[in-house]
């Protein structure tokens, strides 16, 4: 859909029906659910994402966050960014918010996370609800029903709005919508600057690195978890395969410019992972140059360290999303075990910095393109506020559409 077909389809889902807006005279009350885990600072993003699209593109609205997990510093990181934020906690609370807000607005995710929660939004209230920018694996039929009842979906990548189509989902509007974690804008440049100045890495002078398993083990984090004997034989199986080629790339960078790297995380398994299986294996003469971030950390430093970079690669899909969403480059590698979000590369105009890690001759390509970032960053810089703009404008539309939705 283009611009002017997502303007078309605005104006003409605003005039279907009888809209339960907000009272006159009152600020209009959306529920924002969101907030999904914390144990990934992507995951985190989300969040502060859609709370700032809101404030930037519809000031006149409260809005109340109903989160899953805002432990683990969480939200005193978002109370420090959104001091007025309402944060619905309990039963008693979630009651009051479904009787006293307008809209429910699910946040983005790998899938319509909160699908429970938004049914019954709709059964207990009858009100009006929408979602900001998810991934789609499967369609079946109560997710059906569920998407056609809302107000507007966005798809954060143009394969999971194919598959809904094709599914037979009949929302008024459907539209290709980037994820919240975009627009997140969370810093702790202090605790950021502290970091890079004992490390050595100067501003502009270092590209960041992130490894990844194909299937996070989340067995390592949550010890109530059994271990997924299947999953963890495929991340055994793949680990050296699949970061082979980021040592070839910082390898390539330290030996062809005067670039360091930082070895960081976007989720706590990848601290010790980005040592055993890129760190330790790099020659003498290249580890020297490589930093390794050796804990975990939350979304305000990370965004605070990733602006100060000269970019990004790896193999996680949100930290490269917070890059994009400041105009730092980013490239990113996907594999099967993966879900479709990674394609919103494509969406947003970097298909060049999209790799295929399954495929062999795709992958020709990486260390030359991180090489082609790490020596000419202000062409890689023009591409990445090239696809910014593009997520900002598409942005900017999806909480319009909103607005018009909650006019009395």
């Amino acid at each position: 859909m283009n611009r002017r077909q997502f303007l078309a389809a605005s104006v003409s889902t605003a005039l279907l029906g009888s809209l339960r807006g907000a009272d006159a005279g009152r600020p209009p009350r959306i529920l924002l659910r969101s907030s999904w885990q914390t144990v990934n600072i992507g995951d985190i993003a989300h969040t502060p994402g859609v709370l700032r699209l809101l404030e930037e593109h519809f000031p006149a609205a409260e809005v109340r966050l109903w989160p899953s997990n805002v432990g683990d510093g969480v939200e005193a990181m978002l109370r420090r960014r959104f001091p007025n934020l309402v944060i619905v906690q309990g039963s008693e609370a979630q009651r009051a918010a479904f009787a006293e807000c307008d809209f429910l607005l699910h946040g983005s995710g790998p899938s319509l996370v909160a699908s429970k929660d938004v049914e019954r939004w709709r059964r207990e209230t009858g009100k009006l609800y929408g979602v900001f920018g998810i991934t789609v694996s499967a369609v079946d039929e109560s997710l059906r029903e569920l998407l056609s009842g809302a107000r507007f979906v966005f798809f954060r990548d143009s394969v999971s709005l194919t598959l809904a189509r094709e599914r037979g989902v009949s929302c008024p509007v459907m539209a290709f919508g980037p994820d919240g974690a975009f627009a997140a804008d969370v810093r702790d440049d202090a605790r950021a600057a502290a970091f890079l100045a004992a490390r050595g890495l100067e501003p502009g002078k270092f590209l960041c690195c992130i490894p990844r398993y194909r299937y996070t083990p989340y067995w390592e984090i949550h010890s109530e978890r059994p271990k997924d004997a299947a999953r963890h034989a495929r991340n055994e199986e793949m680990k050296e395969r699949d970061h082979a080629p980021l040592r070839a790339a910082i390898i390539a960078v330290a030996r062809e410019t005067p670039l360091k790297i930082l070895l960081c995380p976007e989720d706590r398994t990848q601290v010790a992972l980005g040592r055993a299986q890129v760190l330790d294996q790099l020659p003498a003469d290249v580890r020297d140059r490589v930093v390794w971030r050796e804990s975990y950390w939350l979304t305000d430093e990370a965004i605070s360290t990733y602006v100060q970079s000269a970019g990004l690669f790896g193999l996680e899909m949100h930290s490269p999303i917070m890059c994009i969403g400041h105009g730092v480059p980013a490239l990113v590698g996907r594999f099967a075990e993966q879900t479709s979000k990674g394609i919103m590369w494509r969406d947003v105009g970097l298909g060049d910095w999209l790799f295929d890690w399954d495929d062999a001759n795709d992958m020709k390509r990486f260390v030359p393109t991180v090489l082609a970032l790490a020596r000419n960053p202000a062409a890689a810089r023009a591409q990445s506020e090239g696809a910014r703009a593009l997520v900002r404008a598409r942005q900017r539309e999806m909480v319009s559409l909103l607005r018009q939705s909650l006019r009395p």
